[in-house]
């Protein structure tokens, strides 16, 4: 025994990287903000990190044997409430038995992720340990956590991993103050929704509805005219696939997001900005901005090799002892 779940937060799974049996008509699933991946791996040494992904509120845990933490993510004022010490969002933390580690509301973001150095101990199914709510399975018990639960470790702990610092941001999805501009490229029905809808789509301040969640960022503004102008088969989904439902406002698919899908997708996100729709919160702006495919794939690249340069930085920064 570890951690004890005290309070849940409003929505906290655990996730990993996902999984790949959309074949099966099971979603991918795994943590919204993909960004942060990379980061608990390194703080935490690890090929394999799961997490417990927090959502707007976050947990309370009881510490009920000495261990270390990684935090990444938006920032939910984690702190040890004994000590009154902080645990920032892209830092590893040593955790003594018999103290609180208390997660609050989301100040920066949507989604904060924490994980024990050991992994967090969770069978795999179907290649991934992340929570499928929608078919409850994987994760604790295919479901949110609850008051009670127990967090072990899923190998031997290693202490000597406290102090760590992720020498760049702890997520790099947070939104931007106002509205954040969102990169999008057409998509395969941009020509049934017609030239009105497109334009009302790329030219609204839309807001994200509270009824967003892991499967889809809900928007409000005006109504659009979605109707197709010729029947539509249902097609295989990706993460940031913008649909269309007719006379609604748009939904942006996230990472629980359907395996197929029959409204029109005029538009599709590009992958660098899919972890900023992770990170809005209700009653965020965001607005979309075209940009051609093959910009969108320069995009992607850049985002691998500015990745590569922070983990450069990281090993260097290890080698000299100061991480």
């Amino acid at each position: 025994m570890v951690l004890e779940v005290l309070e849940p937060g409003l929505l906290s799974t655990i996730q990993d990287g996902g999984r790949d049996a959309a074949h099966l008509g099971v979603p991918g699933g795994g943590m919204c903000d993909r960004t942060v991946r990379e980061i608990v791996a390194w703080l935490l040494d690890t090929d394999d990190p799961v997490a417990v992904e927090m959502t707007l509120l976050g947990a309370t845990f009881a510490v009920r044997e000495s261990c270390v933490v990684g935090v990444v993510g938006a920032d939910l004022g984690g702190e040890v409430v004994e000590e009154g010490r902080p645990v920032p969002p892209g830092t590893t933390a040593l955790l003594h038995a018999g103290t609180t580690l208390r997660f609050g509301a989301a100040r920066d973001g949507a989604r904060a992720y924490v994980s024990l150095a050991g992994g967090i101990d969770v069978p795999e199914v179907l290649g991934s340990r992340s929570t499928c709510l929608a078919g409850g399975f994987g994760g604790f018990h295919g479901r949110p956590l609850r008051a009670g639960d127990i967090l072990r470790p899923a190998t031997a702990q290693r202490l000597d991993l406290a102090g760590r610092k992720w020498p760049g941001l702890a997520s790099g999805g947070l939104p931007e103050p106002g509205v954040t501009p969102i990169r999008v490229a057409l998509g395969p029905h941009v020509s049934d929704v017609g030239a009105d809808a497109l334009d009302g789509l790329l030219g609204t301040d839309w807001t994200v509805d509270p009824r967003s969640d892991r499967m889809g960022l809900r928007l409000d503004g005006p109504p659009m005219p979605g109707g197709a102008r010729r029947e539509l088969l249902s097609l295989p989904m990706v993460a940031g696939a913008v649909q269309l439902p007719p006379g609604g406002a748009p939904i942006v698919l996230l990472a629980d997001h359907q395996t197929v899908g029959g409204y029109p997708v005029p538009l599709v996100v590009s992958s660098v900005d899919i972890p900023r729709l992770a990170q809005l919160r209700p009653g965020d702006r965001l607005r979309f901005d075209g940009v051609t495919i093959d910009e969108a794939f320069r995009l992607g690249m850049a985002e691998l090799w500015a990745s590569k340069d922070v983990e450069d930085l990281f090993e260097r920064s290890l080698a000299k002892g100061t991480a």
